[in-house]
């Protein structure tokens, strides 16, 4: 694994923002770090990417491409899936928080797959420890019966 560090003016960087993009398009990127360091005239950007070498450019992706539920999941799983990402909204919204932070879209596809939702059933899910089914199992189940 190699680094790279780039280092990028707030104002006035567009030559090295496009430097930028170009290395991160034409590499394997691992990992991409960045800071913002303040300066009495001048603020920067310092980006530290690490990256692989190899024959092959592109991307290595930190997250795993997105799943099309309504393609993956049957008509069947698909409705109770799209209830729960609702009920899951609207627990995020209530609490100012990433919907994901509750439970990721894969998680919510395994439950619909459920045919009773039940803390148990919730609990054998890949993914779903105890401190998220405390937070969160009744609270949804709950919700799922009042819609």
């Amino acid at each position: 694994m190699q680094i790279k560090i780039f280092t990028i003016p707030i104002l006035g960087g567009e030559t090295e923002n496009e430097a930028l993009n170009v290395f991160l398009n034409s590499h394997k990127v691992v990992e991409l770090e960045k800071q913002l360091i303040p300066g009495n005239t001048m603020s920067y950007w310092s980006f530290c990417v690490k990256y692989l070498v190899g024959d092959t450019p592109g991307r290595i992706l930190k997250y795993p491409e997105k799943v099309d539920y309504r393609k993956e999941l049957p008509e069947v799983e698909f409705k109770p899936f799209a209830k729960f990402r609702e009920i899951r909204k609207q627990i995020a919204q209530q609490e100012a928080i990433p919907a994901f932070a509750i439970f990721t879209d894969a998680e919510l596809a395994e439950m619909a797959k459920l045919e009773i939702l039940s803390i148990e059933n919730i609990q054998s899910i890949k993914g779903i420890g105890e401190k998220k089914l405390e937070k969160y199992g009744l609270k949804f189940i709950e919700m799922n019966q009042d819609v």
